[in-house]
């Protein structure tokens, strides 16, 4: 493992727990759970690989709007849909963000294959971070 960020313990979905175990800890790759990736952008992504630049998003298909899962409930349309727009809003924002800043980011859907998400992942974290 590498070092103290390894320490932290995932919390929160299992997706996310999944995804760690997968692409952090046996790989030997340093990151922060729950973090923000920017200073000024009061957004956390679930993993943030800050020496590479890369933040993760694990996002649930309810919250996030996704195209084969997400749906509005029919109970209380009158906030929800309002609600969800507003969250998809927010993530396209968060992308713009932090692809401006430099960073690569990355959606992973919660009910995707995580140890295929890992194998992405850690490509671009290796082809990001600068050997000195």
């Amino acid at each position: 493992p590498s070092g103290a960020a390894c320490k932290h313990q995932p919390t929160g979905t299992h997706p996310l727990s999944s995804l760690c175990g997968e692409s952090c800890i046996p790989r030997g790759l340093r990151h922060r759970v729950h973090v923000q990736p920017l200073a000024d952008l009061r957004r956390k992504a679930d993993i943030v690989f800050r020496d590479a630049r890369v933040a993760v998003f694990v996002d649930g298909c309810f919250w996030h709007g996704c195209p084969a899962h997400g749906r509005t409930p029919n109970v209380n349309q009158w906030y929800w849909s309002p609600k969800l727009k507003r969250n998809i809003e927010r993530d396209r924002d968060t992308d713009r963000r932090l692809t401006e800043a430099g960073w690569a980011v990355f959606r992973v859907w919660e009910h995707e294959e995580m140890a295929r998400a890992a194998d992405l992942i850690e490509a671009a974290v290796r082809s990001r971070t600068r050997h000195t």
